[in-house]
């Protein structure tokens, strides 16, 4: 038996649900959100809370998608309650990055700007090169800060480029030179 599974979904108070035809759809302050419900997956909507099973628990396949779709479901509650957030930073000079209508403009070292459209459903706020993207959807946030993040990877050397706020980066000592006999 899945153990994240089993726990049923609790629907908090001012968040609706409902199930038609395999879609999931769960409105909430922050939006509405829906999910393709697999085909071995089945959604039990009660008033406070929504519980998923499968017909085969024993079964390993049917076992994982069981805690799979728990936990998706789980994110489309706790998104359209209170959302997700990612936090980026930008270090190196030069690097700059600004909102422009509904576009992400970045300067990060190289010879053109970086433009990035910003999907629907997400918000961004830049403050002082750090980026804070904020949204209902768990996937589309982490997936928009992986790809913003992709465009400038932070570099170990000097640790310029976009890294996520809680990130750590591994400096690397750069070249030694022999101080006396230059290198003999």
């Amino acid at each position: 038996m899945s153990r994240v599974g089993k726990k049923p979904v609790s629907l908090p108070a001012g968040v609706t649900a409902e199930l038609k035809e395999n879609i999931l759809k769960v409105k909430g302050a922050k939006g509405e959100l829906s999910l393709d419900v697999h085909p071995k997956i089945q959604l039990k909507v009660e008033a406070s809370e929504i519980i998923v099973s499968v017909a085969k628990p024993d079964n390993k396949q049917e076992r994982a998608l069981w805690g799979l779709f728990r936990a998706l479901v789980n994110n489309m509650v706790v998104g359209v309650t209170t959302g997700f957030t990612k936090v980026l930073e930008v270090n190196g000079v030069g690097y700059k990055a600004a909102v422009v209508g509904t576009s992400l403009n970045m300067s990060l070292g190289y010879s053109h700007p970086v433009n990035m459209e910003i999907p629907k459903g997400l918000e961004v706020k830049i403050e002082k090169n750090v980026i804070t993207i904020t949204g209902a959807d768990r996937q589309l946030v982490g997936q928009f800060a992986a790809v913003i993040r992709e465009q400038r990877p932070p570099e170990p050397y000097k640790g310029k480029g976009i890294k996520y706020s809680d990130e750590t980066i591994r400096r690397k000592a750069g070249k030694v030179v022999k101080a006396v006999g230059g290198g003999k």
